[in-house]
């Protein structure tokens, strides 16, 4: 059995939900690794990031967000509203924004970001393919994204990837 690992960088500049479709990394990863039949398993180690299978939209927003995507934000804003001010939410509490300012010399308004956790939570932060025959199974419209729900700062991210299989 064969067990493969692959990453990719990401880069999110904008101050808001943001999408990379990883699918074409994803088909490197498995095409590296030699594996004919197993699976593959995408992560993200962030915790305010998810990783999502999802048709391709074709149609996008203005600002470059396919529309599926731009309506699943929508949705989920409506269950977990954006995070605007200290107190919205329990987190981040004194002792969290005591850690982030003092230990790591973060500002401290990048700790409200508990809608990108929850969003997180949410959808997930892995998702398991089968390969066969050394092809993804996504089905005819299917793509994988990368999302990064915490729109606090530019941020720079890593989807990793295993390969399992023979």
């Amino acid at each position: 059995m064969t067990v493969h690992h692959a990453a990719t960088a990401l880069h999110f500049p904008l101050h808001k939900p943001g999408f990379e479709d990883i699918t074409g990394a994803a088909r490197d990863a498995v095409t590296a690794s030699g594996v004919r039949n197993g699976i593959l398993t995408v992560y993200s180690q962030h915790t305010t990031c998810a990783v999502l299978i999802q048709e391709e939209s074709m149609d996008q927003t203005l600002d470059g967000v396919e529309f599926l995507l731009q309506d699943m934000v929508n949705y989920l804003t409506s269950l977990v509203p954006t995070c605007r001010h200290e107190g919205q939410y329990l987190h981040p509490g004194p002792k969290h924004l005591e850690y982030a300012t003092g230990t790591l010399g973060e500002e401290g308004w990048w700790s409200l970001n508990t809608d990108a956790h929850l969003r997180s939570v949410l959808l997930g932060r892995s998702q398991t393919i089968p390969v066969i025959d050394g092809r993804l199974e996504l089905g005819e419209f299917g793509r994988i994204y990368f999302a990064d729900f915490d729109g606090m700062r530019q941020r720079d991210r890593t989807a990793r990837f295993t390969v399992i299989g023979e």
